[in-house]
């Protein structure tokens, strides 16, 4: 009888080990995106540089483009931005930029100063078009095909591997090529 009443708890921690194991195996910048295969959700931004005109994703219509959320308070995505600046260079496929929660003098200033890899700039000031994305912070990238369906996703900086393993070879993919 004494045996059993240890048994019992002994039995709920490997339990709760084992989960616990489970869960460090996993990577945390693999986070499941309910938006893969489905339409990236609608929506019409004030451009960063100009907050009189607005973009839509309508108009990359029939291309495959990327969306990356960053800003200028992100030191992550200062990590990313050379890659984009060398990708948006090759021309192999647009790039948009949605200025997440960042005002547009301050995400113009931090364009300036280590370039500007984006086909456009659009300001998110209120963040509703990330959260919109699933956007749990930046950076944040999404890979949209031309039908305007989100293809893939990748939470945290684009890393030259990633770029060249995954995201590039998905692209040609995407377009045909």
């Amino acid at each position: 009888m004494r045996a059993a009443r240890f048994l019992v708890p002994l039995a709920i921690f490997a339990v709760l080990a084992w989960f616990l194991m489970k869960g460090l195996e996993r990577d945390p910048r693999e986070i499941p995106s309910p938006l893969i295969g489905k339409p990236a959700p609608a929506f019409s931004l004030p451009l960063t540089h100009d907050l009189q005109r607005t973009w839509s994703p309508q108009a990359l219509r029939g291309q495959v483009w990327l969306l990356n959320v960053w800003g200028s308070w992100c030191a992550a995505c200062q990590v990313e931005h050379p890659l984009f600046n060398d990708l948006a260079r090759s021309g192999t496929v647009p790039i948009v930029g949605l200025a997440w929660k960042d005002m547009p003098e301050n995400s113009i200033a931090w364009l300036a100063r280590l370039g500007n890899p984006y086909a456009v700039v659009v300001s998110d000031v209120p963040g509703q078009v990330g959260i919109d994305y699933g956007v749990y912070g930046a950076p944040e990238t999404f890979l949209v095909d031309k039908d305007g369906v989100i293809r893939f996703k990748h939470v945290g900086p684009v890393t030259r591997e990633l770029l060249q393993t995954t995201l590039l070879p998905m692209v040609r993919q995407l377009q045909g090529s």
